[in-house]
């Protein structure tokens, strides 16, 4: 059995999404038994602040433009400009464990901060960038509990918003992990509720963009619960999106708790580069013993 469903972002996030599907599937399987978590309908917990307060600056939607010899370069345009082949990568528990040793000076960090920071050096890398030009990374991050109050548990819109970081090329291929790591863990702790509660009024200006033309998009599906989904007939042996886009995802593993698939699509050619990045020294033999790199 296939089960394939189409989510209008407009009504929920991942987080609503696992939630509505994780509910369905207990109706089914038990129809006598009340839903460990109800439906929080009250949207109105993150409408905007009349008048809207911007008093904090959002990267993620202030447009870069680059020139290289007078030339507007748009990373964005160019990826869409020609063909593009998907890229799936799976991370082990001891992938990711080799990856975070890489972070020098050692820096504790979770397993999406060093993964996330290695598929943006990976990617940049292998598009061969000036290294004058200045990179961005937006990330999708829960905001349900970082909000004065929190959002009340069972609330299925869209309560997250999308943390940016930026940097030099130079910046992020020369150094090790810790750069881009440091990065993120940066970005994550500047959404206070006052910096989200001013996102959200600056979004309610519809003329406001993302600013992609020069970024990486990482959508972390990794923890939602997808994998456990059960309508009956046992859980999936698969989970994933329908189709691949330069939009980068990180999915869960079924059957592999700790393992992490990164899924993204670069043009055709930068695909081996950027396997060869992704992937270069993760398979080596460790203490004797091999993990291999799906």
């Amino acid at each position: 059995m296939i089960l394939c469903t189409a989510i209008n972002h407009c009504i929920c996030d991942g987080i609503g999404t696992s939630q509505f599907l994780h509910a369905w599937a207990h109706v089914i399987t038990k129809p006598t038994v009340d839903l460990r978590i109800l439906p929080f309908h009250s949207r109105h917990v993150l409408k905007p602040r009349d008048p809207p307060q911007v008093t904090h600056t959002h990267l993620g939607y202030t447009k870069t433009t680059f020139k290289d010899n007078n030339i507007h370069v748009d990373i964005n345009q160019y990826l869409q400009s020609q063909p593009l082949v998907p890229t799936s990568f799976t991370f082990t528990s001891a992938h990711i464990l080799r990856l975070k040793r890489r972070c020098i000076p050692s820096l504790k960090c979770t397993t999406f901060e060093a993964l996330a920071s290695h598929t943006w050096r990976s990617w940049v890398r292998s598009l061969d960038l000036s290294t004058t030009f200045k990179v961005k990374l937006l990330f999708s991050v829960n905001v349900r509990k970082k909000l004065i109050p929190e959002i009340p548990q069972g609330y299925y819109g869209n309560g997250f918003v999308l943390a940016c970081t930026e940097t030099a090329v130079k910046d992020l291929v020369t150094s090790n992990l810790h750069h881009g790591i440091k990065l993120i863990q940066q970005a994550k702790s500047s959404l206070t509720d006052g910096h989200v509660r001013s996102m959200i009024d600056l979004l309610e200006d519809k003329n406001v963009k993302t600013d992609i033309c020069s970024s990486l998009v990482i959508s972390q599906w990794a923890k939602l619960g997808l994998e456990d989904l059960d309508f009956g007939q046992g859980k999936p042996l698969h989970m994933g999106p329908l189709t691949s886009d330069i939009y980068c995802l990180f999915l869960p593993v079924v059957g592999n708790f700790g393992a992490v698939k990164v899924q993204v699509s670069v043009p055709e050619c930068v695909v081996e580069k950027f396997e060869y990045y992704m992937m270069d020294g993760l398979d080596e033999e460790e203490n004797g013993e091999q993990n291999g790199f799906i």
